[in-house]
């Protein structure tokens, strides 16, 4: 959950949070934030704007990088109608926009131990009997800042079909909008994870290289390279993560190895 606290000096503002480093001349643009004006620079994302105006943000909100789904957003354009929805933290702020933050949204999420569960969706069904509520308007999928086709997985669901609701739903990131928008109240991000967690642990076969990689760890193929990490001190291991061989960020998928490979 995210929370901010209005800062009440009147101490000069500055950009915090990740370093927004505005270009020179920047124009500022008026935005609206629970109601109440401020002048913020046009460059900035909904989230270093409301550290610019003086809101400081306490916790939940560090990943800014549209993952961690804490930093859910809703605002209006002056004179339109439409509702807008966003993540703070990489939705760029316009001018004469009216923002209101929604760290938290209060949906039910059933109570279940996956270990006692199977793949079968009469399951999903039963915890989740709201699914068939839904009367296909789309708002949940509007809704969402990560554009994941959300009545797309929800019809999966309702169709028993677990796979394409975990596939369609890779890509949520928890954020409650979904649900905040839902006519037939339906907390359709949790039921989500639920299907993939269901197809992960029942439906989806084992990779045969993590079951090889599991059982040498089982093993105790790394413990001495661990009792070694684990006898250095702070220096040494900042040296070591420093100077580490990394894998190039454009490298294709299985075409990279290191040259120290002892440990592979």
């Amino acid at each position: 959950m995210c929370e901010t606290d209005q800062k009440q000096k009147n101490t000069p503002r500055v950009a915090t949070g990740d370093r927004a480093i505005l270009p020179e001349g920047a124009k500022t643009i008026p935005v609206y934030i629970m109601g109440k004006q401020y002048e913020v620079p046009e460059t900035l994302t909904i989230m270093k704007a409301m550290e610019f105006a003086g809101f400081k943000f306490l916790r939940g909100a560090g990943c800014r990088g549209g993952i961690c789904g804490a930093c859910p957003t809703v605002y209006r354009m002056a004179g339109d109608y439409k509702l807008h929805f966003g993540l703070a933290c990489q939705t760029v702020v316009e001018a004469d926009m009216y923002l209101a933050q929604i760290p938290f949204f209060p949906a039910n999420r059933a109570n279940y131990s996956i270990e006692d569960m199977s793949g079968q969706p009469e399951l999903i069904h039963a915890l989740y009997p709201e699914l068939f509520r839904c009367v296909a308007c789309n708002q949940c999928t509007k809704a969402c800042p990560m554009d994941v086709d959300v009545l797309g997985y929800i019809s999966a669901l309702k169709q028993g079909n677990i796979e394409k609701a975990a596939r369609i739903s890779f890509d949520c990131i928890q954020c409650g909008l979904c649900a905040s928008r839902c006519m037939g109240e339906i907390p359709q991000y949790h039921a989500a994870q639920l299907a993939r967690r269901i197809y992960g642990r029942y439906i989806l076969p084992n990779a045969e290289h993590l079951k090889a990689r599991v059982e040498a760890i089982e093993g105790g193929r790394y413990d001495t390279m661990l009792g070694d990490l684990e006898g250095m001190s702070k220096e040494e291991l900042e040296k070591r993560y420093v100077e580490r061989e990394r894998e190039p960020d454009f490298a294709e998928v299985g075409s990279w190895q290191p040259k120290d490979t002892q440990h592979l």
